[in-house]
């Protein structure tokens, strides 16, 4: 079987709408505080979809159905980790947020230890989603590739290209209602994939439970093991990546702050804890059905695909014509949420965190507006140039692990750092981060350590020995505790204050 012309025609269909949302956006986009956080009105809903549209790339569509096919649901736990971590979120970071008023989260490192630290963290965040960047390209091009025959290449600057397009006509308000439009279509495509192979394995459910289990696909290991992946070294992995995901990183915090009111961003937020809850489940069973279903069927399965081909392949092959195309479309979905973010939030902390701070006089609104979209353009072109490097890397997850690591963890500490700790010092910090960077780069090419124990390691590092050196520190130098207001104590006494 072959991507027939239906399937091509849906594809289109989707594509060219996506752009089009951006066409009719543009006009819109009077100033800088339009073109980043859509004027601070949008609906809390589209927002929740956005938010969880964006995070839940092709990384997540194909990589979780991936790792079950090859391996086994450990990752079932992230399904109770996001609705515990939501209270965090809740009361410990966007209060601070919301109060003061920010663009981007790094503002707020700014006030709590000065512009350098601001432009410290705002690097690092630049270094992450670049390479984030290139994982969520990379992933459904692969998907294209492998159920249409077209080169990768083409399929990397395809999606690429017209992603870029429609971000830098409308901004976030373009990539919020895509978004919509995206998490509509991967939800129903996950849902869809979940009873086809229910129905196309003999004894359904059962049938598929009973062989991965006969393979020790399901299992929920609790020894703690430096070499596999554990339910233990998953839960607290993804606490701390999914707090740095939701609480500190800009492409989580630009939506929230978007929305009109702070009791709207708390339906956001507990709106995407109960859809984790359920995608994740699916995406694993998904992977289960798939291993099932290969097993039953062996012949049907070319021989060489890894584990990120597998769902491409069964949906072309498997699927009558339109309905592959529609799920393969998902694919792309869950991509170009995840791109249209990733670029329009890296512009807005160059333009803000890097540019603004640093200019005498503001530039006109239409100047600014004209500035980032050249931002956002620049951003595309160079994320897009990395999804070829990440065509090197062994898996889409564990490729996303490694960059999340190395850059992300330390943000994530010096956060904490700052609002849990009135004696909290940079200096301290770029101690634990340096050695942070150090030892994760050590343990993801010289050792045999599991991926999912590298954000751990790094934040572990990050915010023990940013502590420790603070505290060592105190005495030589001017130990001036931070304003309370700054840290979480002063947040919680001014709540009534939260717009």
């Amino acid at each position: 079987m072959t991507f027939s012309w239906l399937n091509y025609s849906i594809l289109g269909v989707y594509l060219a709408a996506m752009v089009g949302i951006g066409v009719f956006l543009s006009s819109r986009q009077k100033s800088t505080e339009d073109f980043f956080l859509a004027g601070r009105r949008m609906p809390w809903l589209a927002v929740a979809m956005s938010m969880y549209a964006s995070l839940t790339s092709a990384v997540t569509y194909m990589g979780l159905p991936g790792l079950a096919y090859r391996s086994n649901v450990t990752l079932i736990v992230v399904c109770v980790v996001s609705p515990v971590l939501a209270p965090f979120l809740i009361l410990l970071f966007y209060p601070f947020y919301r109060r003061l008023r920010v663009t981007t989260s790094y503002e707020y490192i700014g006030l709590r230890f000065g512009r350098v630290p601001r432009l410290t963290v705002s690097g690092l965040f630049l270094l992450a989603r670049l390479g984030w960047l290139g994982t969520v390209i990379y992933a459904p091009a692969l998907a294209l590739s492998t159920a249409t025959g077209m080169s990768l290449a083409t399929a990397i600057l395809l999606l690429g290209v017209l992603a870029t397009v429609y971000t830098v006509l409308g901004g976030l308000s373009a990539v919020i209602w895509t978004d919509v439009v995206q998490f509509l279509i991967l939800v129903i495509g996950a849902g869809w994939l979940a009873v086809a192979l229910v129905g196309m394995a003999p004894g359904g459910v059962m049938e598929i439970l009973r062989v991965a289990a006969a393979a020790d696909h399901i299992q929920l290991n609790l020894q703690v093991n430096w070499y596999r992946m554990s339910a233990l070294a998953v839960a607290a992995s993804f606490f701390f990546q999914m707090m740095q995901d939701y609480g500190t990183d800009q492409v989580t915090v630009q939506r929230l702050l978007a929305v009109r009111s702070y009791r709207g961003m708390i339906k956001a937020v507990l709106f995407n804890a109960v859809t984790d809850f359920i995608l994740v489940g699916t995406l694993l069973f998904i992977g289960l059905g798939l291993f099932a279903y290969y097993q039953l069927f062996p012949d049907q399965l070319a021989a060489g695909l890894s584990g990120d081909q597998i769902l491409p392949y069964f949906i072309v092959h498997n699927l009558p014509d339109g309905v592959s195309g529609l799920l393969i479309t998902a694919i792309f979905a869950a991509a170009m949420s995840s791109m249209d973010s990733g670029i329009n939030s890296m512009a807005t902390v160059i333009m803000n965190d890097f540019i603004r701070p640093f200019r005498r006089t503001q530039a006109a609104p239409e100047t600014a507006v004209r500035q980032a979209r050249l931002w956002t353009l620049a951003l595309g072109g160079f994320s897009t140039g990395m999804a070829f490097y990440v065509s090197t890397l062994q898996g889409i997850v564990e490729a996303f692990a490694s960059f999340m690591s190395l850059f992300s963890a330390p943000v994530l500490a010096l956060f904490l750092l700052g609002m849990l700790s009135r004696r909290a010092r940079f200096g301290g910090w770029c101690v634990g981060a340096t050695l942070s960077v150090a030892v994760t780069f050590f343990v993801q090419h010289y050792t045999r350590i599991n991926w999912v124990y590298y954000f751990p390691i790094a934040f572990v590092l990050s915010f023990s020995v940013g502590l420790l050196w603070s505290i060592l520190w105190r005495g030589r130098k001017d130990m001036t505790p931070a304003p309370e207001e700054l840290t979480l104590r002063g947040s919680w006494r001014r709540m009534d204050a939260i717009p």
